[in-house]
């Protein structure tokens, strides 16, 4: 099986309820076999379960590490994009309360082509980058998205051989297909062409 991301060869990994997992020794990423893919359909249901809220408070926090990295390294004189925005854009609120300027892209509750035709300060992806069937097109486009000095927010829920994949509660998503190491990140910082990156917790942040 070849990494959607690096092209590399990869090993059979783990099996879960007929869903079958591969792990690329190259990047260190895990992957979903794309035989087990949901449709498009199934995976908009999915999302249309999520009750995102942008005034719930546990919602606001479980955020606040990409708001307040952006509030740190930007003014509300750059302009962002909330790219995989969802049901509830709460980065998107957050932000603008703040009197950012920042538009939402999502491509079943935000679907405006005509943003992605625009280039940004920054760039906030929450809990978005795991449901990437096409990772190296995906993290290539968000680049050059980006203007020269903009910065990349991604959060995830980061893989380590350390943990017990068998217990990983992120791996049961159904829509969850992707998922990084942070070796996997430094990967991509070298591969797409960032000038560096780094990992705070679940958070990485790359920088054009």
């Amino acid at each position: 099986m070849k990494c959607p991301l690096c092209s590399s060869p990869s090993n059979h990994f783990y099996s879960h309820n007929s869903r079958e997992f591969y792990f690329c020794t190259n990047c260190f990423s895990v992957f979903l076999d794309d035989r087990n893919y949901i449709s498009k359909t199934e995976e908009q249901k999915h999302y249309e379960l999520h009750n995102n809220d942008v005034n719930d408070l546990g919602y606001q926090q479980f955020v606040s590490p990409i708001v307040d990295a952006i509030k740190k390294d930007f003014t509300t004189k750059h302009k962002g994009l909330d790219f995989g925005s969802g049901t509830g854009p709460v980065i998107t609120k957050m932000l603008r309360d703040e009197g950012f300027s920042i538009v939402e892209y999502d491509p079943f509750f935000a679907n405006n082509p005509e943003v992605l035709t625009e280039k940004y300060d920054f760039i906030a992806c929450c809990e978005v980058i795991e449901h990437f069937h096409h990772p190296y097109k995906e993290f290539k486009k968000l680049y050059d998205l980006l203007l020269p000095g903009g910065k990349l927010y991604c959060k995830t829920d980061f893989f380590s051989e350390k943990n017990n994949f068998d217990s990983w509660y992120y791996k049961n998503d159904p829509t969850h297909v992707f998922f990084y190491h942070p070796k996997t990140m430094d990967w991509i910082s070298k591969n797409i062409g960032f000038s560096k990156f780094y990992i705070d917790g679940r958070m990485a942040v790359f920088e054009k």
